[in-house]
């Protein structure tokens, strides 16, 4: 590139954090601003806020306008967008519309909204990336490359697909966000309640776009809607998180799947079995090794598995699945920003690699 492309961050919390040290890692990317809904953080320096130990010559602020000054030619928006999906998705078409290509982990919703949002709200964006000359990617790895990218990759080897699973199987004692822990998923909650999450039809809303990214990608389509299924288990015992504690009876783990059908019969399947305790529900699904994993199963001619998992230098699998996150926004900038404006799927990008990031020491 003939020069560095200008990136500002968006938020600074467990994901945002690794996007500001993975852009100042990259060669073809450069920090100029940084955005923080804390104003407590307002005027610290980057490099302070991400823990990489120096200054950037970059603080944080509380100021659209003044982000939007500084002529960015990207924003990686890192935000918690789960309890404000509708405010979130309006917030990144406006970006879009001022003429910043975003990259977001969120609203995952995004990330292949066809059959799950309004035709006519999809083309909203679409028409505000057009008016700006801007591209909105939202990805990250569930949902993301674990259950996009990679397995789509994988049926390049297939001669026949009968079914297709992803799975993320993972310890979420580690994982900081109380919000997602308490409020949406129900952890250390009575089984009586009913977070929204596991009200009929939001899980194929949240997670549905991974069961149809998928099938576009295979060119199938789906009987509608979605199937769903769920089961939460008690805790066996008095569990501490980081997020929640957990009293012996109530919520500490579930099990969901949303399933994509094509005459009826089972094609594409999400799954997520999500512990407090990793030595928890000994005949569900578990990994191979440590206490998290991606594991995608494709049935057919051949039969294939892969599994993988990830553990950070400073943290664990919770840690660097932050790290991951941010990552493969960060190092889809470039082919973001060189895409057509609007809003881009992962079906839409090519290959994204860590091109500049080999170590030289």
């Amino acid at each position: 590139m003939p020069q560095p492309l200008r990136v500002v961050v968006w938020s600074t919390g467990t994901v945002g954090r690794h996007a500001i040290a993975g852009v100042d890692a990259h060669p073809d990317l450069e920090l100029v601003g940084v955005w923080t809904s804390t104003p407590a953080k307002a005027g610290i320096d980057a490099g302070e806020l991400a823990g990489l130990g120096r200054t950037l010559g970059v603080v944080a602020t509380t100021s659209r306008d003044e982000l939007l000054a500084l002529a960015p030619d990207c924003v990686v928006h890192a935000a918690m967008t789960d309890d404000r999906v509708f405010e979130a998705i309006s917030d990144l078409t406006e970006l879009i519309r001022d003429g910043v290509n975003v990259v977001s982990s969120g609203p995952v919703i995004l990330v292949h909204p066809q059959g799950t949002l309004p035709d006519e709200m999809i083309e909203r964006i679409h028409a505000a990336g057009r008016e700006g000359g801007a591209s909105l990617h939202v990805n990250g790895i569930d949902p993301g490359f674990a259950n996009d990218v990679l397995p789509l990759a994988m049926t390049s080897l297939s001669q026949r697909i009968d079914h297709i699973k992803v799975s993320e199987i993972a310890d979420y004692s580690t994982y900081y966000q109380p919000v997602v822990m308490k409020d949406l998923f129900g952890f250390g909650g009575s089984l009586e309640d009913k977070p929204f999450l596991w009200e009929p039809g939001v899980l194929s809303t949240a997670w549905g776009p991974v069961v149809r990214v998928l099938a576009a990608g295979l060119g199938v389509t789906l009987d509608e809607p979605l199937v769903e299924s769920v089961e939460r288990r008690p805790a066996a015992k008095d569990t501490s998180t980081v997020s929640v504690d957990i009293a012996e009876g109530t919520q500490g783990s579930v099990r969901f799947t949303i399933t994509g059908t094509v005459d009826g019969i089972p094609r594409i399947t999400l799954e997520h079995v999500t512990r407090t305790d990793a030595g928890s529900d000994p005949d569900w699904p578990a990994p191979a090794t440590g206490d998290g994993c991606y594991r995608v199963e494709i049935t057919g001619e051949p039969s294939m598995t892969v599994e993988f998992s990830h553990h950070g230098e400073h943290g664990d699998h919770n840690v660097s699945g932050m790290i991951v996150t941010a990552q493969r926004l960060v190092n889809a900038i470039p082919a973001v920003v060189a895409a057509s404006p609007g809003l881009v799927s992962p079906l839409d990008l090519p290959l994204i690699t860590g091109r500049g990031l080999v170590s030289t020491e």
